[in-house]
């Protein structure tokens, strides 16, 4: 690899601010922010609206989609029209 052209890769805590919890991950993330880890190292700040930690998708309490599908709805709408013949 090249010298000098490469952002610069090391450890960055993620914070979701839903849900308080930290990830230590290295990322090329900058922040002007930065927070003591467990380890007594300090490391840059970042704030997530959401995460893993906090998705429906991960946490299991994701709305339940409707059995029917688009064309079922269509069909049971307008089931009780009729087409008039000329």
């Amino acid at each position: 690899m090249k010298k000098g052209i490469h952002p610069e890769y090391d450890y960055v805590i993620f914070r979701d601010s839903s849900c308080g919890q930290d990830f230590k991950i290295r990322s090329t993330c900058k922040s002007s922010q930065s927070v003591v880890w467990e380890d007594g190292n300090t490391y840059p700040l970042i704030h997530l609206d959401i995460s893993s930690a906090s998705h429906p998708v991960y946490t299991g309490e994701q709305r339940k989609a409707k059995s029917e599908g688009r064309i079922a709805q269509f069909n049971s709408r307008f089931k009780n029209r009729s087409l008039k013949s000329k």
